[in-house]
C-alpha cells in the first residue's frame, strides 16, 4: 500500500467528503476518488460506502485509517532521523582499538551526553582487521582502524576511510641497552639485531613495520613473544625479554628507554572506516566529524 494513499483515506475520515480532500491536498475529487478505489483493491476490502450525497468509510475503511496514523507517523520519524540536517539520534556502534577508545572515542562519547542526549553510542574494543570485519557483517556502523606509513594497508573500495590523527612510534629498549644509540631508523635496529622482538598478538602490521626496517639494516629479526596491551609490552621490555615499537609519547614505566626512529620515521595513521553512503546519517556524520577534529588538536 502506498503511503499517498493512505494519507488520502486518513484524511477523508477527518474531512468527511472527497471535495473537501481535494482542497486540502491540491488535487482533484476524482483523483481522491480513484485513488480510494484502488487502495480498497489492494485491501481487499470495500473502504468506503454511499451516505447520501457523499460518502463514509466502512468499518474496514475505519480500522485502516487507524493503522494509517501509525503508519505515516513512522514514516515520518523515519525521514527525519535519516535527513542528513536531522537532529542525530538512535544508537551507534562503533568498534576500535584500544588507544582510539581511550585517548578519543571516550572523551567524544562523554561529551554528547549532554548535548545528544538521544543519540547512544555502543562501544567495543578490537583490532582493525576484526573491526573491519564487524563493519562488513555490519554489526558496527563505525570502525577506528589504523595502519603504518611502513605498512600500509590494502586499498579497500567497499568502506570509506576519513583519516584521523598520526602518530610517531619508537623503539622501546631496556633502559641500559639504550645508552648512546643513536643515528636513523636502520643503525638504531640493527643494535638490537641478536635480541628478541615483541610484537602484537592480534595485528600484523606493526611486525610488517619491524621486518622493513629491519630489512633496511641489514638482518631478519627474531620474533619471540607477542603481546597485545602496550602496558604489558613495557613490562615484558623492563623484564629483559626482549625490544618493541612502542608510541612515541607514551608514558615510560622505569626500567624502559624510547629510542627515537628517523630516516624513515614510523609513523602510525588512525582512520574513521565506513561503509560507503552512511557517512550522511546524522550520528555517524557527527561523531565523524567530532573525531577528526579532537584529532587535530
Amino acid at each position: 500500500m502506498e503511503t499517498r494513499r493512505l494519507r488520502l483515506l486518513l484524511e477523508l475520515s477527518r474531512l468527511g467528503s472527497m471535495r473537501a480532500v481535494a482542497d486540502v491536498l491540491g488535487t482533484t475529487t476524482s483523483t481522491v476518488s480513484q485513488q480510494i478505489a484502488v487502495l480498497a483493491r489492494e485491501a481487499g476490502t470495500p473502504l468506503i460506502e454511499p451516505e447520501g450525497r457523499r460518502v463514509r468509510l466502512t468499518p474496514a475503511g475505519r480500522r485502516l485509517a487507524g493503522h494509517a496514523v501509525t503508519i505515516l507517523a513512522a514514516v515520518e520519524a523515519a525521514r527525519l532521523d535519516l535527513d542528513p540536517a536531522a537532529e542525530p539520534a538512535g544508537t551507534l556502534r562503533v568498534a576500535g582499538f584500544a588507544t582510539a577508545v581511550r585517548a578519543f572515542l571516550l572523551p567524544v562519547v562523554a561529551g554528547l551526553a549532554a548535548g545528544h542526549p538521544r543519540l547512544r553510542v555502543l562501544v567495543r574494543e578490537h583490532e582493525p582487521a576484526e573491526a573491519l570485519a564487524l563493519l562488513a557483517c555490519d554489526e558496527v556502523d563505525l570502525a577506528l582502524t589504523y595502519d603504518y606509513n611502513l605498512a600500509p594497508a590494502a586499498p579497500d573500495r567497499t568502506v570509506e576511510a576519513t583519516p584521523l590523527w598520526t602518530a610517531r612510534w619508537a623503539l622501546a629498549v631496556p633502559g641500559a641497552a639504550g645508552t648512546g644509540v643513536t643515528g636513523g631508523a636502520p643503525r638504531v635496529f640493527a643494535r638490537f639485531a641478536d635480541e628478541p622482538w615483541i610484537v602484537n598478538s592480534r595485528n600484523t602490521a606493526d611486525e610488517d613495520v619491524v621486518r622493513v626496517v629491519a630489512s633496511l639494516a641489514g638482518f631478519t629479526p627474531r620474533v619471540a613473544h607477542r603481546a597485545d596491551s602496550l602496558d604489558l609490552v613495557q613490562d615484558m621490555i623492563a623484564a629483559g625479554l626482549g625490544v618493541a615499537l612502542l608510541p612515541a609519547d607514551h608514558p615510560v614505566r622505569p626500567g624502559v628507554r624510547l629510542l627515537p626512529l628517523t630516516a624513515p620515521a614510523v609513523e602510525l595513521r588512525s582512520y574513521a572506516v565506513a561503509r560507503p553512503g552512511r557517512l550522511n546519517w546524522p550520528p555517524l556524520a557527527l561523531m565523524t566529524r567530532l573525531l577528526a577534529g579532537r584529532a587535530t588538536r
